[in-house]
């Protein structure tokens, strides 16, 4: 049986448990031994950054910060489990911890500092167990309790309009999410397949949103059923967040075709419950996410042999019919191809989704361009001419005579999308998008502002975390402040003096008096006494944040810490090619609680103490000390004595986080 390090080593060649490397005792450059051999004159420093997760999360969710919670080190405020804890902290950027944890492709993940041991944490496992939780235990959200008499209209009620509507309520301002469809969610609901996003889990946390007071009015197109101008004078700030859910069409000669269609209304159609069953033979074209959902549903979905006319898969989608449900018990399985002009390495869609396609029976054929629809003589497309491309030059070419035709019953164009500017023309800026400055308004319109797949078609995550800075713009504008400049780093993240108000532990006003000496300042602990002058309590150990400018990376870490520990994985019910045909469940089945609390301990808890007691251990000194319990909470867990510290580093060099850093000290 193979012990912990020998997987280590067969896991991941090259990877050391020491701190250097060979070699690193000798001075890379006269520069470097110059200013570096000058570090016996400095003491530990507590430098807080963000870890590369949250760094990397769209959202900007305090990721660390709920992994923490999960884990046990930082403690729930009296009164509250762990588990509400760590949902409040997720919510603060995301109000979708459920939804997100499901359908997420995790680029918090790609990020994670854990990369460099063995493996990433499972952060969208853990979220989604947070997300469970709050629904199970109807966890509600509270708006401030301080109403500005401020009112916002939201135009679209999909992920960006119903997060802004959160963020917006929360800071105590009156809003109304106008909205074209019947039910709130866009994309989330229209865009996006049941079995990946339950409609059991969507409804709650949309109605959770709502339940905060919001108004809602659906089944109205702000410009045509209302006029924008009426919207203008009746609300104090107007957030454009329409989402671009017209899917593009093909650009080559036949696409025409009725039976050419976007892969926006192909996925609205089936979500709408109208579409039950395709053609024989399916191509769709992309290779991004909504490529992957279209071809999973026409697999799922099936076709009729003998389906009459007015049943074909395009009439339906274009609404001019609907499908019987009592046909669809006669389904047979698709064939169902998917084309990408990149190699399938390359394609944008997750890389997981792309292996569950194919297992699902699609196939994927990469390095193919569309040329031209071939029309039979009813006018429908018959056939999909394509051409091979050549990427050896680094650009992609259509190589000369590699053309060739695709027999097909249904074309799917799943290669774009744009907005729908019905009665608001004005805004489209002629790519059937909306423009925005960096504080999501809209440029030369003030009042108006703009978040989400209408400034550019990305993750749900990515309009969530736009939703956040627009919410935040707004409520600058209504209460006429300036916006000032965003920071370098744009995440929520732990702030350090909230924890200690939190916990009752906030430093008392400083008031310097005379000319004392003012350097116990940097050290001093409530009720604590160094060098025999009393300080006071009105501040902490040597802290700096520069949480907002700097993100840590991997080589600032101890790796030699962190113990080789295999990822808790999520058990997917991923159907077969044989089992596909109407298997319509949910895939992903969340973790266990201790699964879930096993998982997040393998956080390493990037750039944030998380209480391992290393510099404790290995101080020579006894120089770094544990606060007193009375005073401790998250980031306050140690402080350095500097009358004894004699900048030896060592308790730098065992840091597993990167927390501490040699800065100046007290010599």
């Amino acid at each position: 049986m193979a012990t912990p390090a020998n997987k280590l080593k067969e896991g991941k060649s090259g990877l050391t448990l020491r701190k250097f490397k060979d070699g690193d005792h000798e001075w890379r450059s006269m520069q470097e031994k110059i200013f570096i051999a000058d570090e016996t004159d400095k003491c530990p420093t507590y430098v807080h950054k963000t870890p590369p997760c949250q760094a990397s999360c769209p959202s900007g969710e305090d990721i660390r910060g709920w992994l923490n919670i999960v884990r046990g080190i930082e403690k729930p405020v009296e009164g509250m489990n762990w588990q509400e804890y760590a949902f409040r902290r997720s919510t603060d950027a995301n109000p979708f911890p459920a939804i997100m944890g499901r359908v997420c492709p995790a680029p918090c993940q790609t990020g994670c500092n854990r990369n460099s041991v063995e493996d990433f944490v499972g952060i969208n496992a853990v979220e989604q167990f947070i997300g469970d939780y709050g629904l199970n235990n109807n966890l509600a959200f509270k708006p401030s309790e301080k109403e500005s008499g401020k009112k916002v209209a939201i135009i679209g009620g999909g992920p960006a309009g119903l997060a802004a509507a959160y963020q917006l309520r929360r800071k105590g301002h009156a809003c109304t999410i106008f909205d074209t469809h019947e039910q709130l969610g866009g994309m989330m609901r229209y865009g996006i397949p049941g079995y990946r996003t339950p409609r059991e889990v969507l409804d709650g946390e949309i109605n959770r949103i709502i339940e905060m007071g919001v108004d809602v009015r659906t089944n109205i197109r702000v410009g045509v059923d209302i006029p924008l101008e009426q919207i203008e004078k009746e609300y104090d700030a107007v957030l454009f967040a329409i989402g671009a859910q017209s899917g593009r069409s093909l650009p080559i000669p036949g696409a025409e075709a009725t039976n050419c269609i976007t892969g926006v209304a192909f996925l609205e159609a089936f979500n709408q419950g109208r579409l039950r069953h395709v053609s024989g033979k399916v191509v769709v074209i992309g290779g991004g996410d909504t490529s992957i959902d279209v071809v999973s549903v026409a697999r799922r979905l099936g076709y009729i042999k003998d389906a009459k006319e007015n049943e074909r898969p395009e009439y339906v989608v274009l609404g001019q019919t609907a499908h019987d449900v009592s046909t669809t018990a006669a389904r047979e399985g698709a064939e169902v191809l998917l084309l990408s002009r990149q190699p399938v390495e390359r394609m944008n869609a997750a890389k997981h989704e792309i292996e569950d396609a194919k297992r699902e029976g699609v196939v994927i054929r990469g390095s193919t361009s569309p040329v031209e629809v071939i029309l039979g003589e009813d006018g429908r497309a018959k056939a999909l001419r394509v051409a091979e491309m050549d990427y050896s030059s680094g650009k992609g070419k259509i190589k000369e005579g590699s053309e060739y035709e695709i027999e097909c019953d249904l074309i799917v164009a799943a290669i774009g999308q744009a907005g729908d500017f019905r009665g608001i023309e004005e805004f489209n800026n002629g790519k059937g998008l909306m423009d925005a400055d960096k504080h999501y308004q809209v440029p030369n319109k003030p009042g108006f502002f703009v978040c989400g797949d209408i400034i550019r078609p990305h993750l749900l995550t990515t309009v969530i975390g736009q939703a956040s800075v627009a919410a935040e713009s707004i409520d600058h504008y209504l209460r006429h402040e300036e916006l000032g400049k965003r920071p370098k780093v744009d995440v929520h993240r732990f702030n350090l003096l909230d924890k200690l108000r939190e916990t009752h532990l906030e430093p008392e006003p400083f008031q310097p008096e005379g000319t004392e000496e003012m350097r116990p300042i940097d050290r001093g602990l409530r009720g604590t006494s160094l060098q025999g002058k009393a300080v006071g309590g009105f501040a902490i150990h040597n802290y700096e944040d520069r949480s907002a400018s700097e993100v840590i990376q991997a080589d600032e870490l101890f790796l030699g810490h962190f113990q080789y520990e295999e990822r808790h994985k999520r058990m997917e019910k991923g159907p077969s090619a044989e089992e596909v045909l109407g298997h319509f469940e949910e895939r992903m089945v969340g973790l266990t609680e201790e699964q879930t609390v096993a998982e997040a301990k393998r956080c390493m808890s990037c750039g944030m103490c998380f209480e391992c007691d290393n510099c404790v251990i290995y101080c020579p000194q006894t120089a770094v000390k544990r606060t007193p319990k009375s005073e401790s909470t998250m980031g306050r867990y140690v402080y350095t004595d500097y009358d004894l510290c004699i900048g030896c580093h060592i308790c730098a060099d065992v840091c597993p986080t990167g927390y501490i850093k040699m800065g100046m000290g007290d010599h």
